[in-house]
């Protein structure tokens, strides 16, 4: 195993491999049920059948990319249908429905022909080291900027959506005089009503686990991330039974076990509707493609680049080792979920939290790819892991992210504007994509009305421009 994963020449071991697998597991397991929810409206599009059918894609699909990303690139990234773009892709299969009349199973079927020549169109560019060139191409401070701008956004997700300490909507943020009160037994329930108590428990739960992280980390103990996650699952469940008078364990009684591989057969896999997809018209299909491609594209190449930076896997110039096999990795597992029956698979941003700890090798991304295969057949376990244990490890992560910052020269603007402008962005979109986009667009602009049109590459120059043409005129995500 050591040999295989070159554990010694990259400074780890196969116990810090293990525990960083399982962390970055725990910390993207909310993604196994969550994406055929997405996809499905809950099954409510597509009955049973097809939320069944994407439930064992997204598991399928995602161990299989992170297999390939273990032994072909050695690099300890996880994998998994892409936030953001699963949900684009339900809104697409809707659309899809309404110009063809297909049934919505139908639809999703067509839709993933898209997907797969997606997936197809990386496989290639990778190959040909094309994406490996877009990468390069990303000026050396907008590279930097994009772990800390990476950072804000897991802190966002973990404060946010995660945790419920504040609302997409504005509000409302929760103080510690709410604490309290709450989560008075028998008050929360009679006065407060269940829903607002288990939001202010996890918020609660979130801060303990959180300083649970940094106070093992501090004491240097092997393996904080995932304990702190754990500390925090206890610390909800107890909340659950003694606060909300509720069973948490509840959802595991008469839960079924057995993988429902005759609904995936019947729904989902190799079930690519060509001549649906044809029905949608070609300039439709074509602006959708490019769309997925690119909001992919820059996606991964942030996380990878991110991610990377932050663990020291990167040489002075900014660039990773193995990018190129990481890539390939990617594009493979598109094809992959495509095939197997979900929108695009792509690099997870939250691999972050296993390389924070410790996660330098494939190893890591091996474990993360066999719990996920295992989920296929404990499913209803993963399913109790609360949010909250997993804002605690996201926002750890950011914080640690956001130190990158001190690598910026902030007295050179072509530094500064594109970093503040992703570091606002990829927060409040949700798409690292699109941050590296307005960064690159603001580098591009900056040099060419200061008179340094010639220190920017050609290449940057044309991503710079396909950014504003999707941003003005393709449809968004």
């Amino acid at each position: 195993m050591g040999k295989l994963f070159k554990l010694k020449e990259n400074g780890t071991t196969v116990r810090t491999e293990i525990v960083a697998g399982l962390t970055t597991f725990m910390t993207m397991a909310y993604i196994i049920a969550l994406n055929p929810n997405l996809l499905t409206a809950f099954g409510a599009n597509g009955g049973t059948e097809l939320w069944n059918g994407v439930f064992l894609a997204t598991c399928i699909a995602s161990a299989i990319g992170m297999f390939v990303m273990a032994f072909l690139a050695n690099k300890p990234f996880a994998l998994a249908p892409g936030m953001g773009l699963n949900s684009f892709f339900a809104i697409v299969v809707s659309n899809i429905v309404s110009i063809t009349g297909l049934s919505y199973t139908e639809s999703f079927q067509a839709g993933l022909c898209i997907i797969l020549i997606e997936g197809i169109i990386f496989f290639i560019l990778s190959v040909l080291n094309v994406r490996e060139k877009i990468v390069q191409a990303i000026p050396l401070g907008v590279r930097l900027g994009i772990a800390p701008a990476i950072g804000l956004m897991l802190m966002n997700i973990g404060f946010g959506s995660n945790a419920g300490i504040y609302s997409d909507k504005g509000g409302p943020f929760y103080v510690m005089r709410d604490f309290f009160g709450s989560l008075t037994p028998g008050l929360a329930r009679d006065t407060m009503g269940s829903g607002y108590s288990a939001m202010v428990l996890a918020v609660v739960t979130m801060f303990i686990g959180l300083f649970v992280i940094i106070i093992l980390a501090h004491k240097k103990v092997k393996g904080a991330v995932l304990l702190g996650m754990l500390a925090s699952c206890v610390i909800y469940w107890a909340g659950e039974a003694i606060f909300l008078d509720t069973n948490p364990f509840a959802s595991l009684k008469g839960a079924s076990f057995v993988p429902p591989f005759a609904d995936m057969a019947e729904t989902t896999l190799f079930k690519f509707n060509f001549s649906g997809f044809v029905e949608i018209g070609w300039f439709t299909a074509i602006t959708l493609i490019i769309t997925f491609c690119i909001i992919d594209m820059f996606d991964t190449i942030g996380t990878l680049v991110g991610t990377a930076s932050r663990a020291g896997m990167v040489d002075e110039n900014g660039e990773m080792p193995n990018m190129k096999q990481a890539l390939i990795s990617d594009a493979v597992a598109t094809v992959v979920g495509s095939a197997t029956g979900t929108s695009t698979v792509t690099t997870f941003v939250e691999s972050a939290s296993g390389v924070e700890a410790g996660g330098r090798t494939g190893l890591t991304a091996l474990v993360t790819g066999i719990l996920f295969l295992a989920c296929m057949f404990i499913a209803p376990i993963a399913a109790i892991i609360p949010p909250a244990a997993t804002s605690a490890a996201l926002i750890y992560v950011g914080i640690l992210m956001i130190s990158g910052l001190k690598k910026i020269n902030f007295d050179d603007m072509t530094q500064t504007v594109p970093v503040a402008l992703m570091l606002i962005s990829m927060p409040i979109s949700g798409s690292i994509g699109h941050g590296i986009g307005l960064g690159l667009i603001a580098y591009t602009v900056i040099k060419l009305f200061t008179g340094k049109a010639k220190e920017v590459s050609v290449l940057t120059y044309i991503i710079s421009i396909i950014f504003l043409i999707k941003f003005f005129l393709v449809v968004s995500v």
